[in-house]
Order: C-alpha cells, then structure tokens, then sequence
C-alpha cells in the first residue's frame, strides 16, 4: 500500500512538495494545496521558508508589518494558505453584535494586511467548565484543503467550513440551513456532533486538530473522565475516528483507551508512510501510543510512552502521564515527549524515540532512545527536528537540542518561563515563545548560541509559523505578522 491508496485515483504521476507551511499533492493537472499544524501531516516543526526575521518588537514597530486582533485568550496555531490565515480564539474582540457573550471562534484574517474576513462563532455548551472550559475558546487549530477547512469547535464537533465563508454569497451544502449568512459569517459544508452523535464526553474541551489524509479525516475525540476526575461517562466512545472529508460521515471508530483513560485526550494524530507502510498514529487519553492502517482502523503497533512503575494521582501527584503533545515522524521513527495538564505542575516526564517499523506491541522492542526522569520534565510541546538534530521543550521552561538519532544532548536553553506551544525551526533559527510572552530566537545547530529575545506584550501559548516570508506570532490577544523590511 502507498499513499496514492488514499489520494483521489488519477492515471497521472503524483508529486508531493513542501512549499514552506503548505503542501502541495499535484494529480495530474490537479493540485491539492494543503495547510496544518505541524505544516505536513508528520508534524514536524520545521518549515524551508527563508529571510525570516532575527529581531522583531511590537513596542517600537520593528519588523512588524502587520497585527491583528484577536479574542483574549489565544491558544489555536494559526494556519495560512490561499491569501488567508485562520486561527482560533474567543469571543471578547466581538466582531459580530448578534454573537455575543462567551463562545469559541474561529477567524480568518486577509494574509496581505491583517483585515478581519469573517469567523465561525460557536456559543458555549450548557453543561458548562466539565465539557467546554470558559474563555478558553477555540484551541483547535485547523486542517486547510484547497477551499475546505476542517477544525474542532469548542463544542465537540467536528467542522467542515468554506474557506471563503459568505464572503462569495454562495452557500455551499450539504448544511444549507445556516440562519446568519451576512459576509462575516462561516458558510458551514457539514458538522459531526460527537457528543450527540457518538456519545463521547469530552474534558475540559475537544481541542484536536485534524489531518486529512485522502478522503478521511481524523480526530482525536477528546473522550474524557467526569468533574469527579474518577468516573468515565462513556468508556466506550470513540477516542479516535475516522470520518469521510466530504460528507462528515463516520468511516471507523476506536475506543482504545477506553476506561483506562486517565483524564483528558487533548493530543492530535500524524500521518507518514513509514517503511513502505502508511500509518495514522494516535496519542491516545492511557498514555500509549497506537498507529493504525489509515483506511481501516486494523492496529498495527502500540506503545506505552510511560516506564512499567509509573502510577496516575489525581491532581498530578503521580509518574505516570498523558500524551499531549503531537507526534512526529522522522526518519521511519516517531518522537513524542508526556505531560499532564498545566495546572497540574512540573514534574518528571519522558521523551521517546520509537522504531515504528515494527508491530504489536512494541514497547520494548521499539525503543530507540530514551530521555527522562530528571533529565526531561513533562511538556505539552511538539518537537521540531532538522539536520540531525532534534529540539525540544518542557513545561518547565528547558529547551532542549539533542541527537536525533542516539538522545545525546548537546545543550539547553532556559526561557525561566513555563512552555506551552513548541519550538520551531526555520531559516537556520529556533523560534519559542513562554508564557511570560517572551520569543526567544536561537541560532540552529550543536553549540548554544541565543540570537534575540523580545516580549510580545503577553503571553505566547502558541507555536510560531512562517510563510512567504513573515513570521506569524500570536500571543493571547494578538496576531502579529513578521516581516524584514
């Protein structure tokens, strides 16, 4: 099997090409323009653009081109494509009288100058901080395909909009019943209720982004315990699915963790052909990471990212961890780093290299290398990995450079702040922010070697990215466009 299995079926040769954050499928004459988090379906964070800025400040103006404003807390990535960029928030910079009060958003902003496009506005649930925290918004960053965007609300659906929204007048089915259909608003193609549909219970909030590989698109559920933090309401809903892109129709389903979840499932999947073989991988709510025939479901290996002694606590208290961060696949392995909850604090975690060309269950036999206990805390944060080297972050505020292929450790970076979003490598330079709202921008490479560092005004939870040249940095109120000039 290869990836043409799951690409549309044309007599015409594929060529697959990463043009910075976008990747572009041409099939025969047909191009298929895609935009994610991570920039391609194995998530790794770092991107080919060039002439990025070193120096930027939103206080006196330098190298900004742009800044665009968003709601108050901003913890969703922000995805650029097609003369566009969307990115995910709250409600307090209303900009739609009808849709006021506390609600998750997703907006799109025009890429040239920041103006405010339109936005999908999704009122809160009523059962309230148990399945849709407050505030907290839109945490989902989306998947962009051609003229298609696919996101997690705050609701636990699964969306389909039109990236142009009502802006073309054209109201685009199979959902056609939208009630407000001025120019600022989503043009819905179709939604997957996953709660009501699926019975899944999420915790805190459904924050997946999706992949789309071919015609299905995955998502991490979100499926979770109850505000005892004991009991499970549905430990045999999905945690992972699989849905048909066109028609938002469930293709499969699986309930891996089941009731061994530990608390929430706040992770998202990755994609590669790996050995020839094409697997979906998915951090599920126990702590193992599972990969999957993407057309099937059939499992193909499973590993438990946490040591055989590890033990859950209530409140954070315990070894063992949740996969929150995203995985990434490099090099026919895949990496991923544990963490629990922010609120839950520091504490020891791990970070894993897994041979994924094996099968079954591979804990033991996959394990490539190995860092923690009191060398890797627990984080949240995505790895970025280029030229052999392999940057990482944790909740504590280390950044790490480290050997992608043996875990030995060249140096560490201290931001002396907690770390949410993930380190991102680009024009020879290593981008995290903290959650002090510092950018730290260092020089790519074995020897430690600090470039710039500038505060953003407030907090950054978010991971930059670049395209055609700017920078894209939000911190929680603002989106900032980056550019030398």
């Amino acid at each position: 099997m290869s990836l043409k299995n799951l690409l549309p079926k044309n007599k015409f040769t594929r060529v697959h090409l990463l043009i910075g954050a976008v990747t572009v499928f041409t099939i025969g004459f047909y191009s298929i323009e895609q935009a994610m988090w991570g920039g391609t379906p194995a998530r790794n964070m770092v991107s080919s653009e060039t002439n990025l800025p070193t120096k930027f400040d939103p206080n006196s103006g330098l190298n900004v081109k742009w800044k665009a404003e968003l709601g108050s807390q901003t913890y969703g990535n922000p995805v650029i494509i097609g003369g566009k960029i969307f990115v995910g928030t709250n409600n307090q910079s209303l900009r739609n009288p009808k849709h006021g009060g506390d609600r998750g958003v997703m907006m799109a902003f025009q890429e040239a100058d920041g103006k405010f496009l339109w936005q999908h506005a999704n009122p809160k649930l009523a059962s309230g901080r148990v399945n849709d925290w407050p505030q907290q918004g839109v945490c989902s960053s989306p998947f962009v395909e051609n003229n298609r965007l696919y996101y997690v609300s705050n609701r636990c659906e699964l969306v389909c909009l039109d990236t142009e929204g009502f802006l073309d007048s054209e109201n685009d089915g199979p959902f056609t019943s939208e009630t407000d259909k001025s120019e600022i608003d989503a043009d819905i193609i179709w939604k997957l209720d996953m709660m009501g549909e699926l019975d899944v219970f999420p915790h805190n909030l459904a924050t997946c982004s999706p992949l789309v590989v071919g015609d299905l698109v995955f998502t991490v559920t979100g499926n979770g315990v109850d505000e005892s933090h004991i009991h499970i309401p549905s430990p045999l809903a999905p945690s992972f699915i699989a849905v048909n892109k066109h028609t938002g129709k469930l293709v499969w389903e699986d309930a891996s963790p089941s009731d061994k979840i530990l608390h929430g499932q706040w992770s998202n999947p990755a994609y590669g052909v790996i050995n020839g073989v094409p697997q979906i991988i998915f951090p599920g709510g126990d702590g193992w990471l599972r990969a999957f025939e993407p057309e099937t479901g059939k499992l193909i290996w499973q590993f438990d990212c946490n040591p055989k002694d590890a033990v859950w606590i209530l409140g954070g208290a315990g070894t063992r961890n949740n996969l929150i961060a995203t995985p990434v696949i490099h090099d026919n392995k895949v990496y991923i780093a544990v963490g629990q909850d922010p609120e839950h604090g520091e504490g020891i975690g791990h970070l894993w290299a897994i041979d994924a060309t094996k099968k079954g269950d591979i804990t033991e036999s996959g394990l490539v290398w190995h860092r923690g206990n009191k060398d890797f805390n627990r984080s949240i944060s995505t790895v970025a990995i280029h030229d052999g080297l392999l940057y990482a972050a944790d909740l504590s505020g280390f950044l790490y450079c480290l050997n992608a292929q043996t875990g030995e450790h060249y140096w560490t970076y201290d931001t002396y702040a907690a770390i949410w979003g993930s380190p991102y490598v680009a024009d020879g330079k290593v981008y995290i922010g903290d959650e002090d709202g510092d950018i730290a921008v260092l020089k790519t490479g074995k020897q430690k070697e600090l470039l710039y560092e500038v505060n953003m005004e407030s907090a950054v939870y978010t991971t930059p990215v670049a395209k055609n040249g700017v920078l894209y940095v939000t911190n929680r109120s603002q989106l900032f466009a980056l550019q030398v000039k």
